[in-house]
């Protein structure tokens, strides 16, 4: 068994990730697809758990899990004018399973030519702390222009979900 990575939890959370990506694509009703899109990204931050990258599945949980499933959530549910529209068809067409193909024979071939390199150690180990430190005196502006546009698109989805009234 491999040090570096859990195999049986590895493998739940793997098949968790790509059944819920699966059943994204396949599901009729939109509402139970933004779902399952919430379940790939907890599955994803237990990935993250599992690679001993704490703060990657904390921002997962966070940024994804939390902020994007809810913002999904409430742009679908707002817009929705009759229980009919959250029921899409299922069209899966012969271009979309091509394209997939060619993505997976693509990927498969990357994976199969790759040679590792021994990455040489950095000299301090850097730590969440000054991480952090960086992340809010260098990124501090992209992190609010992108809550600013998160905040108009509710807002627009609120404003298109209002309809004829005055």
């Amino acid at each position: 068994m491999p040090d570096s990575v859990a195999v049986v939890p590895f493998v739940v959370l793997a098949i968790a990730t790509v059944g819920g990506a699966l059943m994204v694509v396949l599901s009729r009703n939109v509402v139970h697809a933004a779902y399952w899109l919430l379940e790939v990204m907890i599955a994803v931050a237990g990935l993250f758990m599992l690679l001993s990258a704490g703060f990657l599945a904390l921002v997962q949980l966070m940024v994804y899990a939390g902020a994007v499933s809810v913002l999904v959530l409430f742009t679908v549910m707002l817009t929705l004018r009759r229980r009919e529209d959250a029921e899409r068809p299922l069209d899966l067409s012969w271009a979309a399973g091509g394209v997939a193909l060619a993505v997976l024979v693509t990927t498969g071939a990357a994976i199969v030519a790759y040679r590792p390199v021994a990455p040489r150690g950095a000299a301090v180990a850097p730590n969440v702390a000054s991480f952090g430190r960086l992340l809010f005196t260098g990124w501090a502006l992209p992190f609010e222009i992108a809550s600013v546009v998160l905040l108009i698109a509710l807002v627009g989805a609120v404003w298109w979900a209002g309809g004829d009234r005055p």
